[in-house]
């Protein structure tokens, strides 16, 4: 694909769409039915009720996706960035669970979400707050932080009692030659469909070796139908609205880094006006997934590493995706399909994915001035303590519920950090990366 014609506004003839939509999908798909399976299981909730969870999320995920890359009006976007389930929510919503049920999640999920379309426009006022020095920081944090789901992946993913077998890092380390084998030697299409292919290669011989299982397929319905608050009517406890508005919070400050990350690769500039049409897209899509029994949804930052690693920045790449994610809500045995790709084949791919946003990051740091300020230590401090969830999950277990929603991921904490940072050691509207954003 000539640079010319791969721009965000690209149109690709229809296979193509679907290939790199297809890719896309697959990279984030485990990821996007996590929270549905950790809901379910705290709630105790049957199993037909964890396949409406799931089937829900995915059609949901396919909405928000298609909201924020095609917009409409002053709401999305407009940018290949896919849409999924955070993670902040996962905690809140599992107490919020057990205190007042299923109603009661979804009641504060609507609200958290009206609340992000409304004050959108006034949060996207702190896009000044990221100059280079930030971005760059928190490109490399989404990466490093990203690095232990790919890690736990191959090995197995985390519960399996064959974690960290030969046969689990043997098929994750194929995967991934397969991937670098197809980057360096296969050209154009192919090429770009590099994770793709070692997806499809790895799965293949993990059934050549009896690993994959697709017994689930079978058992899968053909159609199932989304119901609009099938739990109930929604139900509204204000603590619980409160600490989900807290979640959504963290949110737009992981899609604001998402966006800015995104906008990095793909060459398109991320300003106030932007970024308020993103995170109106978040709130509005939140909403939908209150109403379709879904959750909170945000940026899915492992995919800005298949941006990079892909080079294909049109946004009706990642809006096929959304199409795909619908068709995989509506059609349950198209998800038990995709659900049947082994985890130790996801962690190959990933490891490529997630290490490509750090080299991102990197490359975006590379262009930073670091003689005669502070940035050194703003970039130094803001990683150290991304890492800690990671180098010590329970560190924070003595925190209190609502400081554990920021401090227990890496990527909101260590973005907060380098935002203060950034103002306490730099100020605002001052030095050579201010001055570059002020002339955008």
């Amino acid at each position: 694909m000539s640079e010319q014609n791969n721009t965000v506004d690209s149109m690709l003839p229809i296979p193509k769409l679907f290939a790199y939509g297809l890719q896309h999908v697959l990279a984030m798909y485990a990821g996007a039915v996590a929270v549905p399976i950790i809901i379910a299981q705290a709630m105790h909730l049957p199993v037909e009720d964890l396949i409406r969870l799931i089937t829900a999320d995915l059609f949901t995920c396919g909405i928000a996706t298609l909201i924020q890359t095609l917009g409409f009006g002053n709401i999305g976007g407009r940018i290949p960035m896919i849409q999924g389930v955070t993670f902040a929510s996962v905690g809140p919503m599992a107490m919020i669970g057990a205190q007042h049920g299923m109603t009661a999640i979804y009641g504060a999920i609507i609200i958290a979400g009206i609340f992000t379309f409304l004050v959108a426009p006034f949060f996207s006022r702190l896009i000044r707050l990221f100059p280079p020095v930030v971005t760059g920081t928190i490109i490399t944090i989404i990466g490093i932080n990203l690095m232990p789901v790919a890690v736990n992946w191959m090995g197995g993913g985390v519960g399996n009692p064959q974690f960290g077998s030969l046969t689990n890092i043997g098929l994750g380390f194929l995967t991934f030659l397969i991937v670098i084998f197809t980057y360096k030697f296969a050209k154009g299409f192919l090429g770009n469909l590099s994770v793709l292919i070692g997806l499809i290669g790895g799965t293949a011989i993990a059934f050549a070796m009896g690993v994959a299982n697709f017994a689930e397929v079978g058992k899968a319905h053909w159609v199932a139908m989304i119901e609009p608050f099938y739990f109930g009517m929604p139900t509204f406890d204000w603590a619980s609205v409160l600490s989900m508005v807290v979640v959504m919070l963290v949110v737009m400050v992981e899609t604001t880094g998402d966006s800015i990350a995104i906008g990095e690769i793909v060459d398109k500039k991320i300003d106030r006006k932007e970024l308020a049409s993103i995170i109106r897209a978040d709130g509005l899509s939140t909403v939908i997934g209150g109403i379709l029994n879904s959750f909170p949804y945000t940026a899915f930052a492992q995919n800005v590493g298949l941006i990079a690693v892909t080079r294909v920045k049109s946004r009706f790449v990642v809006a096929a995706s959304g199409v795909i994610l619908i068709l995989l809500g509506l059609f349950p045995k198209l998800a038990a399909v995709v659900a049947s790709i082994p985890n130790a084949v996801l962690g190959g791919a990933g490891i490529a994915m997630f290490g490509m946003i750090i080299a991102s990051g990197i490359r975006s740091l590379g262009k930073v001035n670091f003689e005669g300020n502070q940035n050194l230590m703003l970039v130094a401090i803001s990683i150290g303590v991304s890492m800690i969830p990671i180098a010590a999950p329970t560190f924070y277990v003595h925190f209190p519920a609502w400081a554990q929603i920021l401090l227990k991921s890496g990527i909101t904490f260590g973005s907060i950090m380098a935002i203060l940072l950034n103002l306490l050691l730099n100020g605002v509207n001052k030095g050579d990366e201010f001055k570059e954003m002020g002339r955008r």
